[in-house]
Order: C-alpha cells, then sequence, then structure tokens
C-alpha cells in the first residue's frame, strides 16, 4: 500500500520552482527532505521522521526514481494529506514545547490520529487517542476546551478513523447534550454518524426507563419512606428526565437526584441507580450499532 507518489515532472523541481507553491514555517536549511501535502512544502530531517514512523523508514529503502524532483538538492515526496495535519504532525516532532503548552487544538488532535494512524507515528497516535478518548468527559484535560462542537467533531473523527473501541463513548456524550432533534438540526452533515446517535439515542432514553435500569424504581416503589415531601420529589425527578428527554449523562448526576430525597430512599435508590446507569453503559456498543456488542469483543479496525 501506497501512501506518497512523486509530483508530476516539472510541478516542483530544481530550476522549476511553480508559483503556486509555498515553504512552510518549518523549512530547515539543512534539512535533507522536502515534503509537500497541497501546495505547502515543509524541508526537514529524514532521519527523525524516520525514527517515528515505521511506514516511512521502510520507506526510506525503497530505490528512488532517477526522475524524482528535487528542491535544493533535497528529493520531494508528495503526501497526499492536508498541509494543516502535516504542519501539526511536524510541529510535535521538531518544537517538542507545542505538546505542552497550556492548550491543544483539537485539530491537532485530529492531524495526530489521522498521520498517527496512517504513517504509523505512534507516539503521537496512543497520546491522542487518549485525549480524545477524553473529550468532553467529567475528567477532560483541561487544555482541551470542549465545546459542543468538539462532540461532533469526535464522533466523526472516530468514525472515519474507525477506533470502534472510542466511539460509542464519544456518541454517548454527544447525545447526552442534544435531543434528538436538536442532533438533526444542529448537525446534518454527521450522515450516517447521526442516524447511529439519534437511533441510539432513542434506544437508550427508553431503557433507562426500563426494570433494572437507572429510572426503572420508578415503577412498584415501595420504601419505608416517612418523609412527606418524598415522594412528590421523585415523581418530579423521573418527570424531569422523561419530559425533556434527557438522559443521565454520568453517575455523578445522581448526586442531584439523591439531594432532594430523604435518607430512606437515598440509601436505597442510590445502589439501585448506580446498577441500573452501569447495565445501559455494557450495552452502549448495542445502542449504537457499532460492529461489536460488546465492550470485550469491540476492536478498532487496522
Amino acid at each position: 500500500m501506497s501512501h506518497w507518489q512523486p509530483p508530476a515532472k516539472g510541478q516542483s523541481t530544481e530550476g522549476d520552482k511553480d508559483a503556486s507553491i509555498t515553504r512552510s514555517s518549518i523549512w530547515y536549511k539543512d534539512g535533507s527532505i522536502v515534503l509537500q501535502a497541497q501546495n505547502t512544502q515543509f524541508r526537514v530531517y529524514w532521519g527523525l521522521l524516520s525514527q517515528n514512523s515505521s511506514f516511512l523508514r521502510d520507506l526510506e529503502d525503497l530505490p528512488q526514481p532517477p526522475d524524482q524532483p528535487t528542491v535544493d538538492g533535497c528529493p520531494v515526496i508528495e503526501l497526499p494529506d492536508d498541509a494543516i495535519d502535516v504542519e501539526f504532525v511536524l510541529k510535535a516532532l521538531y518544537s517538542p514545547t507545542f505538546l505542552c503548552q497550556a492548550s491543544l487544538p483539537f485539530a491537532a488532535v485530529a492531524a495526530y490520529i489521522r498521520l498517527g494512524r496512517k504513517y504509523d507515528f505512534k507516539e503521537l497516535f496512543d497520546s491522542a487517542e487518549f485525549e480524545a478518548r477524553l473529550v468532553g468527559s467529567e475528567y477532560a484535560p483541561p487544555r482541551i476546551i470542549s465545546s459542543s462542537g468538539s462532540y461532533f467533531d469526535t464522533v466523526t473523527l472516530l468514525s472515519e478513523n474507525r477506533l470502534w473501541s472510542l466511539l460509542p463513548c464519544a456518541c454517548f456524550r454527544l447525545v447526552t447534550v442534544h435531543t434528538a432533534a436538536g442532533l438533526e438540526r444542529s448537525h446534518p452533515c454527521l450522515q450516517l454518524d447521526l442516524r447511529r446517535c439519534v437511533a441510539g439515542r432513542e434506544r437508550l432514553f427508553t431503557k433507562q426507563f426500563e426494570s433494572g435500569y437507572t429510572f426503572g424504581w420508578r415503577r412498584g416503589w415501595v420504601s419505608a419512606c416517612s418523609s412527606f415531601g418524598c415522594s412528590p420529589e421523585r415523581l418530579a425527578i423521573v418527570e424531569a428526565y422523561s419530559t425533556n428527554a434527557c438522559l443521565l449523562s454520568v453517575p455523578e448526576e445522581l448526586s442531584f437526584v439523591y439531594a432532594r430525597l430523604c435518607p430512606a430512599c437515598c440509601e436505597k435508590l442510590k445502589p439501585a441507580m448506580l446498577a441500573g446507569f452501569k447495565k445501559l453503559w455494557e450495552e452502549l456498543p448495542r445502542a449504537f450499532d457499532m460492529p461489536a456488542s460488546s465492550w470485550d469483543e469491540l476492536k478498532n479496525d487496522p
């Protein structure tokens, strides 16, 4: 499988520079290779690239065509990738402090997943996969700023790269902040992923009120409750989630529920709701039509 091809003759060769080609700020005068993505060129060191990418390391050993274009004596390798993605990867490799900055753009994380997976920049990919796993969660690193847009972007990114082991969680975070109507109205370009999320959301919303799940206790509730106001509160809690078509997003949200109940009801309710939420979570792969129905069986495509 080949990920690159030399530019056509005359496109970017010694003594015949195309005016549409621009040089990136990543341009080392003593660099040994020129990468070209779209109309942008980057002059870098082949050794550092091959050290971090097994794909490029193998590519280095392949014989190069005699008519391969050059720039300032350096061979040109044209990459069929977005120039911004390439720039983010090179910044991470050649400017170590870039990854340590206080805030990291989501676009950088996306680039590390796309190109890290494609060219086997393993360390970059592993780091970005970890960041993507946490986007939108209560454990999200503060340097990745979450917004409603990042939920959509994460689902699309993981789906395009077939990272099935992360996708159910990303879909769940998306559908806990949007109703089905809101999903269709806010981001119609999700297409297949939108349908996956809308269908999964409806399944989970219905399921959370069934016996054995998060709010299954609403039916046949029996308690030694002696508080006059506790019963109306229980009804109000269930009504709030059902009327507003809400999904319980994280177990920590249950503290809101517990604070409104008497101690006797809270003691009985807490384990029931936690067990119900766990049961719902275990069914996320099936709810969102993943390639496997359980977390243990869910594997990323190579």
